[in-house]
């Protein structure tokens, strides 16, 4: 019986009105910036000047324009998340670990393609493996290594992840005009070779 990552409990703070309009105009303003250019060279400036709001406003609720990103990204990677522990095969349980990593590589081209400035802005170099997503990814691909008999899945977890890199994911797209349905082919031959030889 295979283990699945958990999915963590979100219990949102309340907030008063004018915090909550705050707080979506600060995400709609990110929104545009990220999109509008190169996500990485947002500052925090810019997003106050844009969503019309004062510096210490915006920083009482997000450190950086990383965590802004963050915030913006995270009801599209909890969809996925919740699709990876309850959803059909063979994205869901029930499929065999090279079926389940070649699904989970397409989910996440699709999320990709859709949100990249988001990710570029978020999940960058470093950043990436501190968000609360990356951990969640790494469990689900250490799952699916158990899943397929490897008996040692750490030293395989970052290799199997670092295709989905945002920066690499950008690169392919526009340095290499690759298609989506092209890049998760590509992937699925990947995690068919490995996993179905583990």
């Amino acid at each position: 019986m295979s283990l699945s990552p958990q999915l963590p409990e979100r219990t949102p703070p309340r907030e008063r009105a004018d915090a909550a309009r705050n707080r979506q105009r600060v995400l709609d303003a990110a929104a545009r910036l990220f999109a509008a250019g190169d996500p990485r060279t947002v500052t925090m400036e810019d997003i106050a000047r844009e969503a019309g709001v004062g510096k210490a406003t915006l920083y009482r609720r997000y450190p950086d324009p990383g965590a802004v990103a963050a915030a913006l990204l995270d009801e599209h990677e909890r969809d996925l998340q919740e699709k990876l522990l309850r959803g059909a095969p063979p994205l869901g349980p029930g499929a065999p670990a090279a079926d389940r990593l070649a699904a989970f590589y397409a989910a996440m081209v699709e999320l990709l393609d859709r949100h990249l400035p988001l990710v570029l802005g978020a999940e960058t170099g470093a950043a990436r493996y501190r968000t609360g997503a990356y951990g969640f990814w790494r469990a689900h691909v250490r799952v699916l290594l158990t899943d397929a008999g490897v008996t040692d899945p750490e030293p395989l977890i970052e290799p199997l992840l670092a295709p989905l890199a945002p920066d690499v994911y950008g690169y392919q797209r526009h340095e290499r005009g690759q298609q989506p349905d092209e890049i998760a082919a590509g992937l699925s031959w990947l995690a068919q070779r490995i996993l179905r030889s583990a």
